[in-house]
């Protein structure tokens, strides 16, 4: 069976690294690793907001400790990451990834919101382009222009060595700027949660 993001890539599939093939395997994997995540003072509102809709996380930090852990059910692969802050704050930014054709792929926040990207491999890096945002109605797919919400997406990804990748997650809006970013080292490992 292929993995999603297998489905998604094709033949360049075989042109990823080791980490981040591991990190995209079918099955259920389990990454672990650190995470920055930074956003301007004047965006936390609407960080609180996009937070209690399933978007995002609405709290800053540097080198915080997270746990990816993505399981396939049917046609979807469910991530559910756990951020946990120094002072014991844990966070949980949870998602589903579908396929949606022509090599793209639609991460679903709630039932409704999601991002439409399109990941292609360009040397040793897998490169995502936000497409649009979406929003599903039914059997509709609605799509909403990437300025009216919180902008342009690119996610880098990169292997560092036979296990480990670095992600680079942006979001910037054509008239304020970046507005979001999370990046990060993660070690790709696979089998059940402890």
């Amino acid at each position: 069976m292929k993995s999603l993001m297998q489905q998604a890539l094709g033949a360049d599939w075989e042109r990823l690294p080791p980490a981040l093939r591991a990190h995209y395997r079918c099955g259920t994997t389990i990454d672990t690793g650190h995470l920055d995540i930074e956003y301007p003072r004047f965006m936390q509102p609407l960080m609180s907001v996009l937070y209690a809709v399933g978007a995002l996380v609405n709290r800053r930090g540097r080198n915080v400790p997270t746990v990816v852990e993505k399981r396939v059910v049917g046609k979807r692969q469910y991530w559910r990451r756990k951020i946990t802050y120094p002072s014991g704050k844990v966070i949980h930014f949870n998602s589903f990834w579908i396929c949606s054709g022509q090599g793209q792929v639609i991460e679903f926040v709630n039932p409704v919101l999601g991002l439409q990207m399109e990941p292609s491999v360009m040397g040793k890096r897998l490169h995502y382009r936000g497409v649009r945002f979406v929003a599903k109605l039914g059997p509709l797919l609605l799509p909403i222009p990437e300025w009216l919400v919180l902008g342009h997406t690119t996610i880098v990804e990169e292997a560092i060595d036979e296990t480990r990748f670095a992600m680079d997650f942006r979001l910037t809006h054509p008239f304020l700027g970046e507005v979001f970013r999370y990046s990060g080292k993660f070690e790709a490992d696979s089998g059940e949660p402890a």
